[in-house]
């Protein structure tokens, strides 16, 4: 099983954002699971497919649900 990792520009095209704004949410804890390995943050598919799924709904209603019990 090959293992796919992207790094932090790699994420950053794939969702439209800064990588200041990775940055920020690795260090509120926020976002997927990463690697840190001599010195380079990498994330893994499986990781970034996870949160992506964490992340579905299915209304705005759901949404706002989601974000009040938080």
């Amino acid at each position: 099983m090959d293992v796919v990792h992207l790094n932090q520009k790699q994420l950053a095209a794939r969702w439209h954002l800064s990588e200041a704004t990775l940055e920020r949410w690795r260090s509120e804890g926020l976002g997927p699971k990463f690697l840190k390995l001599c010195g380079r943050v990498i994330y893994r598919q499986v990781d970034i497919k996870a949160y992506e799924e964490s992340c579905l709904a299915t209304s705005t209603k759901t949404i706002a649900a989601q974000t009040s019990a938080s």
